[in-house]
This record gives C-alpha cells, structure tokens and sequence, in this order.
C-alpha cells in the first residue's frame, strides 16, 4: 500500500523522559521521522512515515500476542472513508505490548492516537489483522 500515510501523536507530561517516549512509539512502529513540537501548551511527540513498512512491527505484535480478532474489531471501529484511527495504552508500548485503549481515561498517562491515511483502509485492516475465516484460507498461522 504505497498511498499509506502513519500519524502518530503521544504526549509527553513534564515526568516523562522524552527518549523513553520516542522508544516507546518505535517499539510498536517504525517511524521515518519523530519531531516534538508545543500545541495548546502541551509537548506533543509527533511521529510519521509512509509506506506498509512503518506497520510491520505492529504487523508482527498483533500476532505475536494472538490478538488479531480483538485488533479487527478495534480497528472496525476507527473505520471511515479513507481513514483508520486507534488508540495504544503508553505504558504498554513501552514493554513492547499492544493495548488499545479508549482517547480518554483508559491510558494514565495519556494514550497514542495513530491515524493511517489510505485510499483502502479495509484492505489494510485485512492485511493487519484479517477474519479468521481468511486466515485459515491463506495459511495464516497465529504464534502462541
């Protein structure tokens, strides 16, 4: 998927070490560019790439923790015309887990809004965590 667009935004609060916040995003996400930047008097870590290739270690979690059905309904979820948003918990990021998590109160310390931008996201919800009706059509095999 080549017209894919990644968006990540987290904020940093004033106890956070910042290096530990950008690795956190690159534990779950591989990011061609992380910049920091003030909005609304709140330190923001904005990340972004293009490409399925910013996606592979998500790609990879996903099954990893054998969670692709649970991730398909979130992701349903934050389905619209061309555009696919969820919400990860920061503190499990940070372990190398994925969380999804409501945009308020589910995270302590704020959670991370991802926004794909792609002319089919369906498809690439298919790709990220597909039915288990297709899985099992195309060999897909989860890691326990």
């Amino acid at each position: 998927m080549p017209d894919l667009t990644l968006n990540i935004e987290v904020e940093l609060n004033p106890t956070e070490d910042l290096e530990k916040v950008k690795d956190t995003i690159k534990n779950i996400f591989a990011p061609s560019s992380i910049e920091l930047v003030v909005q609304n008097k709140k330190h923001m870590l904005i990340a972004k790439m293009q490409g399925q290739d910013g996606l592979v270690k998500f790609y990879t979690l996903v099954r990893q923790e054998n969670i692709v059905g649970a991730s398909r309904k979130v992701l349903m979820r934050g389905l619209s015309t061309d555009l696919l948003t969820f919400f990860l918990n920061k503190q499990a990021a940070y372990v190398n887990r994925i969380s999804f998590c409501e945009p308020v109160g589910e995270s302590p310390l704020g959670p991370i809004r991802v926004e794909i931008k792609t002319h089919d996201p369906k498809a690439l919800i298919n790709w990220l965590a597909p039915r288990s009706s297709l899985m099992r059509e195309t060999g897909i095999k989860t890691i326990t």
